[in-house]
């Protein structure tokens, strides 16, 4: 399988003096297209910091990661902006909705930031709406739509530019049992049928259960690494 994902001896120290914090402390991980991973650990643990690493919100303090062969600390921050839409779909725990946007016009967002032509980006936004099961609710804003369909809409925004992988941080928090059980079979489904690469930093049960390979970190370091 090829490799989409790589990261070589990461390490990052937040704080300074007697509040140091070693977030990651040497972390090599390879991670194939197509797989189904989760990042698992108790808070403080380094998964978030981690995700946030292989999609380039944050920096190393040494260390590489290489995301479809490309080394993104080569990248200026302008290339590294388009390198994400471009290859990165993200999903958060807080959803990170516009407000003041639609249903429809929060998926549609990275694509016209792309430039997509509006014929495709309304065939492709539609489709995806539906998908995630909120046919009819294109028109709703966020604050008319319960937790379980604001985060349907994030996974929707990232689906839109068919990015390589997908990077969810903690995604089923906030989300009921039936939510969370729909969402995840949402994600499942795409990953089986369109191969797409998924990787989950959680210390949820049900997404755990779900993943084809678990990366157990703690203290910044990796401490088992499982494929089922």
């Amino acid at each position: 399988m090829k490799t989409v994902i790589q990261t070589i001896n990461l390490n990052k120290t937040f704080g300074k003096d007697d509040l140091k914090v070693q977030a990651l402390d040497d972390v090599s991980i390879s991670i194939a297209e197509g797989e189904f991973t989760a990042l698992v650990g108790p808070s403080g643990s380094g998964k978030t910091t981690l995700l946030n690493m292989i999609g380039g919100l944050d920096n190393p303090d040494s260390g590489d990661i290489i995301l479809n062969n490309q080394k993104i600390s080569e990248l200026k921050k302008s290339e590294m902006t388009t390198f994400r839409q471009e290859n990165i779909g993200f999903v958060f725990q807080a959803y990170n909705l516009i407000p003041v946007l639609s249903a429809y016009e929060n998926a549609e967002f990275i694509m016209l930031l792309q430039g997509t032509p509006k014929k495709e980006r309304k065939a492709r936004v539609m489709k995806l709406l539906s998908d995630v099961g909120l046919k009819g609710k294109e028109n709703n804003k966020p604050g008319q739509l319960s937790g379980g369909q604001q985060q349907r809409v994030a996974v929707a925004r990232a689906l839109a530019a068919k990015p390589a992988y997908i990077l969810a941080d903690e995604p089923t928090a906030n989300l009921d049992s039936k939510s969370t059980t729909d969402l995840l079979d949402l994600m499942y489904q795409l990953n089986q049928e369109e191969h797409m690469t998924f990787v989950f930093a959680t210390h949820d049960q049900r997404v755990i259960d779900r993943a084809k390979r678990v990366i157990y970190i703690d203290d910044g370091k990796i401490v088992k690494d499982e494929i089922r």
